[in-house]
């Protein structure tokens, strides 16, 4: 008599044929059911070095199954937005109108002139008008649009202040959605962060006092998802921007991506450029 607890167990591909499973496939594609089974198949073998026991064979398929379901739900689905919330983060911010899709759709399913100079017939340079467009909205000089706001701050620390120092607020080193931290992002990005003021008060004088010749930018960050009220201060940008010198930068994390929108205690991307800003990063969820 064999008493190999481990004879018997199925073999991944006879698990995959099974209708159970194999229903699977198409929603999740073969290979991630295959890495699935394959786990729920270690997990069988762990549990019999522990205990000796195997389990049914009907229950190790409604594991893969679950596992399977598992992996189903994780996917992307159309839901309904009953929070009240019209730009919520967790359900995909703004939707998108039909006809920005269907634009959008008509140039991606085909080729484009993504990077090609139509007048030369040469390679170019990707952004199209799209620059000159945010320079009309925003009263910008340049743009360049990036993933997202946390790209285009790690891009423009990393480009324009590596290596170098960095003016941050205490009231500022904020933490927002998805674990993003300014000190983290800061150091990533290779500059070295110089804390000024306290949390509830930052002065004007406090970032002029901190500035030396190896400063390369002072950065003012949105708070995002949370507010300081009572005893506080904080300078503006016009204020900052007529008294650093030259070489330094001023940075505006501007967060909420309010261009032509009246939203109460958001300042306009165009009114930070207007007052002196050298860059401002924002995420446009709309227009």
């Amino acid at each position: 008599m064999d008493n190999d607890p481990y004879r018997g167990i199925p073999q991944v591909e006879k698990i995959l044929e099974d209708p159970r499973i194999a229903r699977w496939c198409p929603v999740l594609s073969r290979p991630l059911v295959s890495r699935l089974v394959s786990q729920e198949l270690a997990a069988v073998r762990d549990g019999i070095r522990q205990t000796g026991a195997r389990p049914e064979e009907a229950a190790l398929f409604s594991a893969a199954s679950d596992a399977c379901a598992r992996a189903a739900s994780r996917r992307l689905r159309k839901l309904i937005n009953g929070t009240g919330i019209i730009l919520h983060t967790n359900l995909g911010r703004a939707p998108l109108p039909p006809a920005v899709w269907d634009s959008a759709a008509a140039v991606n399913t085909g080729y484009s002139s993504l990077e090609l100079d139509l007048a030369t017939g040469r390679r170019g340079r990707r952004g199209g008008i799209v620059p000159d467009l945010l320079g009309i909205l925003t009263g910008c000089e340049d743009a360049l649009v990036v993933n997202n706001n946390a790209a285009a701050i790690l891009l423009a620390l990393t480009a324009l202040a590596q290596g170098r120092e960095v003016i941050v607020s205490r009231g500022e080193q904020v933490q927002i959605g998805g674990g993003f931290r300014i000190p983290e992002i800061l150091a990533l990005s290779g500059v070295r962060m110089v804390e000024v003021g306290t949390t509830n008060i930052t002065t004007r004088e406090d970032y002029l006092r901190a500035v030396t010749p190896g400063t390369a930018m002072v950065l003012l960050v949105h708070s995002s998802n949370f507010r300081i009220r009572g005893f506080t201060e904080k300078p503006g940008v016009a204020a900052l921007a007529s008294g650093l010198p030259p070489h330094v930068i001023l940075a505006v994390d501007q967060g909420s991506g309010t261009t032509t929108e009246n939203i109460r205690g958001e300042e306009k991307v165009r009114a930070h450029v207007a007052q002196g800003a050298h860059l401002v990063c924002f995420y446009k969820a709309s227009s």
